[in-house]
């Protein structure tokens, strides 16, 4: 057994003790704790949990050595075989042990682990079927003599065994057609065997003449897409252990398969939602539950494997290296080996794997009960450093190699017991675990003086008869309710004692702080050792804690005393914060938006012009809507009138549409300015009225002409319409001319069509006789020609042809 005093006393330098009451409490709290069963060692008043402390502590409070009770973790090798090689071989030691641990108190044990020569090989051949195969089918055929040959130089006990695998005969995975069912291969003329998930061809065997005649009877089969049922088959190779004939052996699981494989979840494409139960499913060799149950998943099979030392070779093609070595990854004990073309080099694949993961020593455990935890360090070679992995590489066949197994106990539990071992081989070291949460006492059990003759000495306290209480049963409590008792201990129906004493004869016993002092107070409420800090110090340096909070000395304030009273380091010219804040701690805390350590600036804030507005008019100019409430609403402002401005802040119009120009100049406290004005507003000129009205009868005499204008206008467009329409209908029509006299007594005649004039006689006069020719005007113009004249005249119309 190793030396391990320097990795406990790191556990055993302190002891973080809570409520105790008993040696078994004591115990329970910490791996540091021991426990004074002396007699004398509480004084009167004295809490039992003074007994608690670590070793050194109790020594200098005056606890005998002797008396010191602590618990050490105890080691016994129940079964210890010596490590050898040969027909029984031994390669663990030992092979049990028993460990009496204390909660939180690690213990580590020495593992050795040798490597024996001929040690039994068992290698089961599980190989895929699919029609992509038939090549490596005819080489494995005659495989058998030539493996078992090769690991027989090895081991000198080798057995072998057999197996196939296609895919489940459902659909997307195989064609479900009858026909093709029983015959899914292409070739008619090439023998083949029905669809099928995994078939358990040939037992575990040393007969390499019966696995050359078994496989010789088997054929291809087929499936429809590419990804094939392999892990179906590694779960039912690995369950079905009596089966297929596992022995107390280095057991090999051989894959070969030139494609991927389905994993838990493809189920579902065939509608199998039953999860793979992991359990042997073979009837009449045949995987029963293909059609029922999903693959299983990658976890499923590695934990499988794991649990039976199984170690899987995957003999896959070129193109699915990468597929299986990332599987490989995933399962521990695992090796990947390229097949060639037609699998003729599967044997020295195979041996070459077997001597790898042979050489690979990797120390785990199964399953570990609830709050036990283990960790390995491996040492793995002479002068090598040791490795937290657990792992030993290239370990050679007779070399021994040594792992340091800790295991750890979180809290009291009840016996357990759990397998530790190499994977891959079948031998393994049980641990058994109890932990050490009582104490040993050697007390006589009958009533003692030291308890008043009305109780018993328990590990140095009293344990006192039933109607007895106190540190030494003094206190008689009688036909009295107990319940009532712990009431009175009880602050406001809160916790007894406050969790921080016991409740002896309806009062409180308190407890000891962690700095060794008592609590205190009726229901043990108060310490002197848990208030407020600053600057990690107990109330600043400038108080004393009393019953959790801080007494500052003079001059100090604050819950943690760390407030200087003055408020020099707050004033500027003697006024506090600018009046924009108060002094706390002698530091200013300033309102919203001020800075600055005396809140002298405010980098946010814009001057309130706009809401300033209303009171500068009232102020300045005696208007507005503050007018009558001038001094009660305007309070915060001083103004200023002034004939003449630097610059202007600001620019508001009042009342009467002016613009007042001021400018705004904080002064102490918050929201106070003065306001500079100026007298003079910028006022709009008045309207000029007779511009006002010339403009606008000139508008409407301008208006009227236009009007005009368009009028004349568009009669002439359309006069001249009709003229042109005339001449062009009197070219086309017979004429006939008549004379008319006119008498008529002013100058001049006017004849129009449409207001266009077509001819006018200027100076006329009552002698003179004018004969006129006209043209004969058809019937449909004669309402478009007629006379104008400013006087009466006489118009003679002949046959009512429209003469003029």
């Amino acid at each position: 057994m190793l030396n391990h005093a320097n990795k406990i006393d790191f556990y055993t330098e302190q002891c973080l003790k809570a409520s105790v009451n008993t040696c078994g409490d004591c115990i329970k709290s910490g791996p540091g704790c021991a426990w004074c069963k002396d007699l004398n060692f509480t004084k009167t008043g004295e809490q039992e949990a003074a007994r608690c402390d670590t070793p050194a502590v109790l020594k200098e409070k005056g606890c005998p050595p002797t008396d010191i009770i602590n618990p050490k973790n105890d080691f016994i090798k129940i079964s210890n075989k010596p490590l050898k090689a040969g027909e029984n071989p031994v390669q663990i030691q030992p092979q049990e042990i028993q460990l009496d641990l204390r909660p939180g108190m690690p213990y580590t044990f020495q593992l050795h682990f040798k490597r024996a020569q001929g040690y039994p090989v068992d290698l089961y051949y599980l190989m895929d079927l699919s029609y992509s195969m038939k090549d490596d089918l005819e080489n494995v055929k005659n495989l058998g003599n030539d493996l078992l040959k090769e690991l027989n130089k090895i081991t000198g006990s080798a057995r072998i065994g057999f197996g196939s695998f296609v895919d489940k005969t459902l659909l997307p995975y195989t064609d479900t057609n009858e026909a093709k069912l029983k015959r899914p291969c292409s070739d008619k003329n090439e023998p083949c065997q029905p669809a099928f998930g995994f078939q358990h061809v040939l037992p575990l065997t040393k007969d390499g003449d019966k696995f050359k005649s078994m496989v010789a009877e088997q054929h291809i089969s087929g499936n429809l897409d590419p990804p094939e049922g392999s892990l179906d088959a590694i779960m039912q190779a690995a369950v079905c252990v009596n089966e297929i004939g596992w022995g107390n052996s280095t057991r090999l699981l051989v894959l070969a398969t030139d494609d991927g494989f389905h994993m838990a979840g493809d189920g579902k494409l065939a509608a199998i939602l039953e999860p793979n139960r992991e359990t042997c499913q073979l009837v009449d060799r045949k995987y029963s539950k293909s059609t029922l149950w999903d693959y299983p998943s990658v976890g499923q099979v590695a934990r499988k494997l794991e649990e039976q030392n199984i170690q899987p070779i995957f003999a896959v093609t070129k193109k699915m290296e990468t597929v299986y070595t990332e599987l490989s990854k995933l399962i521990p004990k695992s090796a990947v080996g390229v097949l060639s073309e037609d699998s003729g080099n599967v044997v020295n694949l195979i041996v070459d794997a077997y001597n790898s993961l042979s050489s690979e020593v990797i120390m785990a455990h199964e399953a570990l009960p609830e709050f036990i935890s283990v960790k390995y360090t491996s040492n793995c070679k002479d002068g090598e450093k040791p490795s937290d992995r657990g792992k030993c590489d290239n370990v050679n066949i007779g070399t021994e190699v040594v792992f340091d197994v800790t295991v750890t106990v979180d809290r009291c539990i009840n016996s357990q017991s759990f397998l530790i071992g190499p994977l891959g081989f079948n031998e393994k070291l049980k641990v058994n675990v109890r932990t050490r949460c009582d104490c040993e006492c050697d007390d006589i059990n009958q009533p003692h003086p030291h308890c008043k003759e009305k109780g018993k000495v328990v590990c140095g306290s009293c344990r006192c008869d039933p109607g007895f209480l106190g540190q030494h049963c003094e206190c008689q409590v009688g036909q009295k309710d107990v319940a009532s008792l712990k009431a009175q201990c009880q602050k406001d129906n809160g916790t007894e004692c406050e969790g921080k004493g016991d409740c002896v004869c309806g009062r409180c016993q308190c407890h000891l702080t962690e700095g060794g002092n008592n609590f205190y107070g009726e229901f043990c409420e108060c310490d002197d050792e848990h208030c407020e800090k600053y600057a990690n110090k107990q109330c600043a340096g400038h108080g004393k804690c009393k019953c959790g909070r801080c007494e500052c000395n003079e001059g100090y304030e604050g819950a943690a005393c760390q407030c200087a009273k003055s408020d020099e380091d707050c004033k500027i010219d003697g006024i506090v914060c600018h009046e924009r804040g108060k002094c706390v701690c002698n530091q200013c805390e300033c309102q919203r938006g001020y800075k600055g350590p005396s809140c002298k600036v405010c980098p946010t804030c814009q001057r309130p012009c706009q809401e300033s507005g209303s009171c500068v008019e009232c102020l300045a100019f005696g208007t507005g809507p503050f007018e009558k409430s001038c001094i009660e609403n305007c309070k915060h402002l001083r103004h200023v009138m002034v004939e003449k401005l630097i610059k202007h802040d600001c620019r508001v119009k009042d009342k009467e549409g002016c613009w007042m120009l001021f400018t705004m100049t904080e002064e102490l406290g918050f929201d106070k300015y003065i306001v500079n004005v100026l007298k003079d507003r910028e006022c709009p000129e008045g309207p000029n009225i007779a511009a006002i009205v010339g403009g606008s009868l000139a508008a409407v005499a301008l208006i009227g002409l236009l009007i005009l204008l368009i009028i004349k206008g568009v009669l002439y467009a359309s006069d001249l319409r009709e003229w042109k329409r005339f001449e062009k209908d009197r070219k086309h029509e017979k004429t006939s001319v008549s004379s008319v006299f006119f008498i008529h007594k002013t100058p001049t005649l006017y004849i129009r069509s449409n207001c266009l004039k077509l001819f006018s006689i200027h100076a006329f006069y009552e002698a003179d006789y004018v004969f006129i020719s006209f043209y004969r005007v058809p019937t449909r113009y004669s309402r478009m020609l007629r006379p104008q004249f400013k006087t009466q005249h006489f118009l003679e119309i002949h046959e009512r042809t429209c003469w003029c």
